[in-house]
């Protein structure tokens, strides 16, 4: 089936399995290459249903303030209409304001150290270091696109890790750090004296859940906060600033901390995820973003409140974001440009305002006890 093309490939399936695979079937408008650079062994899509939320009114990290607009693409009913009215409270609070910070995508290259007294830690640790530039470059030679900002180096004998963190440009970039590294690998192989065992050694935590991503930041660390006022959420939200701090208190302070959970959010995962496959970033990097920290205080009679989201991976060119849909859907949520921030940035930061638009309703309805009656209504 290799060489084959999708509707031959569900044909086959259907003949082998002996059941209808109709619904699968293609439409090269929507998925215009896919088959060539985005899935192997294709043979059908899956639809989602994708639903509008906002306008939600924000101010960016460079002080430009638009409405954006979100499609978000999801299955889960309620989900829409509850980021929706969450970005109507936000709008009659005066909007969101967001702010962010670079780290870089990352990949952890691990190497295995000789005899320790052949080879003392703290000389390999300082010939990495006096070599930087010779590697660094090595590494950056492997794309224009690519720049190594900073670097880590952990040990834990008999191994060295080494990470790099890269500004990627506009693209999401995991394949071109990747690239980079096993560049930079090779390169320490032959010139330090240090066996390469592999280019990624999850010190890095790429699409999976760690103490060190949440503390540190991975791609976009993304804030965003509001305050909203007594009247707002008692017309709109349904309910008081005390009751939605005391829920706050239970449920993101004390449950979270029960459960000795990385990240204390509302369900961030919900927001990040429906966006994420909007826009054809990589899903699998929700894990990462649902590791936020949500709080909400009072502060001069008013509800403040913020989420911490320490990843936000996302590109607006190459992978998911080249096919037709994801990259309308992208086109919506970034119609409102802004002249001081590059695409991707502004990309996070709309996640990440979004994402308090979802944690503000959903906080809500629980300090209500509407949650269960809005998903008996909306998603029966």
């Amino acid at each position: 089936m290799r060489s084959s093309s999708p509707d031959q490939r569900r044909a086959s399936l259907e003949k082998m399995l002996s059941i209808d695979l109709s619904a699968l079937s293609i439409d090269p408008k929507q998925l215009g290459d896919a088959d060539q650079k985005n899935c192997e062994q294709m043979f059908g899509h899956v639809p989602i249903p994708v639903g509008y939320a906002g306008p939600l009114p924000i101010t960016f990290s460079s002080g430009e303030s638009v409405d954006i607009h979100l499609p978000l693409a999801t299955t889960e009913g309620a989900l829409v209409a509850s980021v929706n009215r969450g970005c109507k409270a936000l709008r009659e609070a005066g909007g969101v304001k967001v702010e962010s910070v670079y780290h870089g995508v990352t990949r952890s290259l691990a190497f295995k150290l000789k005899n320790n007294k052949q080879q003392p830690c703290q000389k390999i640790i300082d010939a990495i270091h006096q070599m930087q530039h010779e590697w660094k470059m090595v590494g950056e030679s492997t794309s224009n696109h690519l720049k190594i900002l900073k670097y880590d180096i952990d040990i834990e004998a008999p191994y060295l890790f080494l990470t790099i963190y890269a500004d990627t440009d506009r693209a999401m970039g995991m394949n071109m750090v990747t690239i980079a590294a096993q560049k930079i690998g090779e390169w320490i192989q032959k010139n330090l004296n240090l066996e390469f065992i592999t280019v990624a050694g999850n010190v890095d935590s790429d699409k999976k859940p760690s103490k060190r991503t949440h503390d540190r930041g991975r791609g976009y660390e993304v804030t965003a906060s509001a305050t909203i006022s007594a009247d707002v959420i008692s017309n709109i939200l349904k309910t008081t600033p005390d009751t939605m701090v005391e829920v706050a208190n239970a449920k993101l302070d004390a449950g979270s901390r029960i459960a000795g959970a990385l990240g204390s959010n509302l369900h961030a995962a919900n927001i990040i995820a429906a966006l994420y496959l909007a826009t054809g970033q990589d899903a699998a990097h929700v894990v990462e973003g649902s590791m936020a920290d949500t709080e909400c205080k009072m502060k001069n009679e008013k509800c403040k409140i913020t989420i911490r989201i320490p990843a936000i991976l996302v590109g607006t060119v190459g992978g998911g974001t080249e096919l037709p849909a994801q990259q309308q859907c992208l086109n919506i949520l970034l119609q409102s440009k802004t002249s001081h921030l590059k695409p991707t940035q502004q990309l996070a930061e709309s996640i990440g305002a979004a994402v308090l638009a979802g944690e503000l309703s959903l906080l809500a309805a629980l300090s209500s006890h509407h949650l269960a009656q809005s998903h008996k209504t909306l998603a029966r």
